[in-house]
């Protein structure tokens, strides 16, 4: 948490609180959480004066594009962003604040502390870690059915590490994996070379469905998710298998069940996904 879902609620706030403000200071109280440059005070003084005109997101990542530079940033388990009058208290775990010439401020909050910030020229973010080995873009025109093929269809791989791969496919995490793979039908254990391509099919619209479905619920508010305005997602009350252990499955009744798989505690229905035999290359060039 948060996957792509909450990011690009997040960016879609932040586009609207943000966009088109100057900064005027910046201040860090928490050092590691700058991670380009190396030196704290090049950092703030880097930022001073520039506006923010726009507010983007490449896989679990925002990207706030500047005046001459972009500026990278990952929530990590817990870190959100707030926007604040400059008069208003600044809460703990408040980790970086960006002051604006019009009196607020961006503030970043952070309780577990695992978040990052890069600063890069442009386009030089998407060229160097952390963004450079991204893989495709789910919500994309460019994820279509034969681009997501592609990077699945011959790996021996399970499905469900697969598709956490960032490198494979950008922004997907354990909630939206678990709820595809049950959209779908498909077990999270299944080798990816064992789908038919009526299953890929199948999964391929299974993912990009889910992912629309939960940016327009505002994401999944599982643990401390809120969005740049403190608002909870609601995404969690249309889940179908994570986190239902127990719970009847919404299509054939049986019981969820909770495994893990690929070192992720992981949700499916045995009933409606069950695993399936290895299938040859030539059986899947079908439909």
């Amino acid at each position: 948490m948060p996957e792509l879902p909450e990011v690009e609620t997040v960016r879609r706030t932040l586009e609207r609180l943000v966009a088109g403000k100057t900064i005027e200071a910046v201040t860090v109280r928490l050092p590691r959480i700058i991670q380009r440059p190396d030196d704290i005070a090049a950092f703030e003084a880097m930022l001073e004066g520039r506006t923010i005109r726009a507010v983007e997101r490449r896989g679990k990542f925002l990207r706030l594009l500047l005046d001459g530079l972009v500026l990278v940033s990952h929530l990590r388990m817990e870190g959100r962003y707030g926007v604040y009058k400059a008069d208003e208290p600044v809460e703990k775990h408040t980790h970086v604040t960006f002051r604006f010439t019009d009196g607020t401020e961006l503030r970043y909050k952070d309780v577990r502390q695992f978040g990052t910030m890069h600063l890069f020229d442009p386009g030089d973010d998407l060229v160097q870690p952390p963004l450079a080995k991204l893989g495709l873009e789910p919500l994309d025109e460019s994820f279509g059915f034969e681009a997501f093929a592609a990077v699945v269809a011959d790996k021996t791989t399970k499905i469900k590490p697969l598709l956490l791969n960032q490198e494979y496919i950008a922004g997907l995490g354990n909630i939206y994996v678990d709820e595809a793979l049950h959209k779908a039908g498909i077990h999270p254990e299944r080798p990816a070379d064992s789908l038919s391509r009526k299953e890929l099919r199948a999964l391929h619209e299974a993912i990009v469905t889910t992912l629309r479905e939960a940016v327009d619920a505002g994401g999944s508010s599982i643990k401390s998710y809120v969005n740049g305005q403190g608002e909870m997602g609601m995404f969690q009350q249309q889940l179908s298998a994570y986190g239902r252990k127990g719970e009847p499955c919404h299509r054939c009744g049986g019981a969820i069940v909770k495994t893990v798989v690929g070192g992720r505690g992981t949700h499916f229905c045995p009933q409606c996904q069950k695993p399936k035999g290895k299938r040859s290359g030539a059986a899947r060039t079908g439909v």
